[in-house]
This record gives C-alpha cells, structure tokens and sequence, in this order.
C-alpha cells in the first residue's frame, strides 16, 4: 500500500509541474485532463502526507523512551506515543478507503425516475413525496434540480416524474436510492381508519456524456406532438413536445415540460443517452452477478430497499437493517444519516472483498 501512495504522491508532483508548464496551460484539453487527474488525487496525497508526518513523529517517541528520562518525562511521551497511534490507525484505515477502486460515475449529474407503483392513487401521493425529499435533499446539497417529464394525477401525486439533479458528486450519494420505496400508512379516503401500503420505484441513472454512449441519428426516431396537462387539456397547441424511439434497444423517452420542441428534445436526449448508457452497464454488470449481490443499492429495481412507516414515524433501510424514528426529517430531505449509513456498508463490503 505504502509503495501505491508514494507513487500517487510522485504523480501529484508531476503534475503540479505540468499546470506550470506554458505549453499545457496554452492547451485547454490538456490543462482540463490534468486538473481532474490532480484535483482526483488531492484528498489521497493530503492523507499520506498526514500519515507520513504522524509515522515520523512516532518514531521520533519511541526512540525518546529509549533515553534515560524522569517519571514525569516518560509519562508525558507514553500518552503522546498512544495518542500517535491511535492517529496512525485512523489514517490507514482512511487511506485504505480512499485507494478503493473509484466508481467513474460517483461525479456525475444523475437523472432519477419516479414511478408509482402497487396502490393506485396513494402510490401517486407517495411518488410525489419521494420528488419533493430528493428536491430539498438536492438543495441542502446545493444542487440544481431541473423537471424533465412529469405525469400528474388529480390528487396531487404522480404516476411518473423524470427530473435531473446538477452538481458534482450526485451520482456518488443517490446511486443507493434505486429500488422500490414503501410506504405504510392511512389514506385521506380510508375511512375506517386501515393502514394501506404503496410502493413506487426509483430508479437512478448517471447522466452520460457523447463520448461515453454511441447514438447515431440513423438509430432515432424523432415523433412530435402538442403537449397536454391532466384531463388532456391543451397547454400548448404548436408541436413542442418530443418523444424519442432509440430503434436499437425500444427504449423510448417523451418530453414536454418546455414550450419549445428544440428544449423539450435536448431534455430528452439527455434521458434517452442516460437510458442506454444505463442498459449497456446493466448487461456488463450481468456477469458479475455475485459482486452485485455483494454491493449496497445498485442490484434489481424491483428490490424493496427502504419502508416509510406513517403510525409509528419510522423509516427502515432494509439493505443494512438500519430503523430510523425520523419519518419526518426524512421526508423534508435530511438524508444524510442514511446515505452515510449506506456508504460506510458499501465500504467495508468492499474491503472486506480486497481482503479475503
């Protein structure tokens, strides 16, 4: 491991003299190339540089209780001693994290999809709860949140919405949240009182980039139609709104949240790229069906991940067995706790994986 870090640490010294070379900063896809690699490798070569100070000063205290010293002395260099390596414990175990191969996705916008699922209109009310907590998440974050597609229903729900969120490291958190969310609780309309449950699933998709999916025009059909709110009535009565067919896969996506047909096709360009990127990872990931099983939120879809209990103010993850009593703050996007939770499992998975 330490011979890995000092290598990084030569890296980082490299290219720290690259970004002063004027030959790189007059090449702005080289100045972009080597900023990123940099700024990747910052955090690890922090921590090393810590670590290697902490390590020198443990030798420094313990070559020190080798000399003749008085009681006072000797006590005073063993509590640092232990003080020490408790540090360099902390370190290793951090060092270890980092140099965790790195999803390249864990910086990406993400676009997420919201479906309701078993329970008809309460599913609807639950989707739209599920939106509004990733919406406060996302801006407790400071993240932008941009509506792409949205199917309303009467009461207040919906039966879909597909949004994306902008801000570096989205993809990072939120890559947990696929599966099926349920919800347990009384109905307005229940009258006598019985718990109902609904689900609706999330599904979380990185956004991808031209280079990273290829789409030819020839692959896509491009139909175009006037855009409706609920009950079918018209919002606009020009051709705005855009439904793209990737004839490869089936995959279809429809956007009609802008009044312009040339937006409404950008934004679902952007989910149509996502999708196929999507399946194309799905298919390679097939074959690595035990690591899958091994990892924390990426698996099926249709896995009940996580149950909102209304009567009792409690949310379960069922991933990790992690019980919550904060329905509440949960729902008004306080989701670090969990996310964290997740994160720090996903983790230990990982290197408990290295490790045997």
């Amino acid at each position: 491991m330490l011979e890995r870090l000092q290598t990084i640490e030569d890296r980082y010294h490299t290219l720290n003299e690259k970004l002063s070379d004027p030959e790189v900063i007059n090449n702005p896809n080289k100045l972009r190339e080597y900023s990123k690699e940099q700024a990747d490798l910052q955090e690890v070569v922090q921590v090393y540089r810590q670590y290697k100070t902490v390590t020198e000063e443990l030798k420094d205290a313990k070559s020190m209780l080798e000399d003749d010293l008085d009681e006072e002395m000797e006590e005073m260099v063993k509590m640092e001693l232990a003080e020490l390596t408790e540090k360099e414990t902390e370190l290793e175990e951090q060092l270890k994290i980092l140099l965790l191969p790195k999803d390249p996705n864990d910086d990406k916008n993400v676009i997420m999809e919201i479906r309701g699922a078993a329970g008809g209109d309460e599913a609807a009310l639950f989707a739209g709860d599920l939106y509004r907590m990733y919406s406060r998440y996302a801006e407790s974050q400071g993240w932008k949140t941009e509506v792409i597609e949205a199917h309303s229903t009467g009461v207040g729900g919906y039966k879909e919405i597909i949004f994306m969120i902008h801000g570096k490291g989205a993809y990072s958190k939120l890559k947990y949240e696929n599966g099926a969310h349920r919800v347990q609780r009384v109905p307005e309309t229940e009258s006598g009182g019985r718990i109902h449950t609904s689900t609706a699933t999330v599904a979380v998709l990185p956004e991808a980039e031209d280079v990273e999916v290829d789409i030819h025009d020839k692959d896509i059909r491009v139909d175009t139609f006037a855009s409706s709110g609920p009950g079918g009535q018209s919002v606009n009565t020009t051709m705005s709104a855009v439904r793209l067919t990737h004839i490869p896969t089936g995959i279809v996506v429809s956007c009609q949240d802008e009044k312009s047909q040339i937006k409404n096709k950008e934004k679902a360009m952007k989910v149509l790229r996502a999708r196929v990127y999507d399946k194309f990872q799905q298919e390679a990931q097939a074959e690595y069906d035990e690591t899958r099983k091994s990892a924390v939120g990426t698996g099926d879809r249709s896995e009940r991940i996580r149950t909102y209990n209304f009567p009792q103010s409690r949310v379960t993850d069922h991933r990790i067995g992690l019980t919550l009593q904060k329905l509440e703050q949960i729902l008004e996007g306080k989701l670090d706790e969990i996310i964290e939770a997740l994160l720090v499992e996903d983790q230990t998975k990982r290197l408990e994986e290295i490790g045997s």
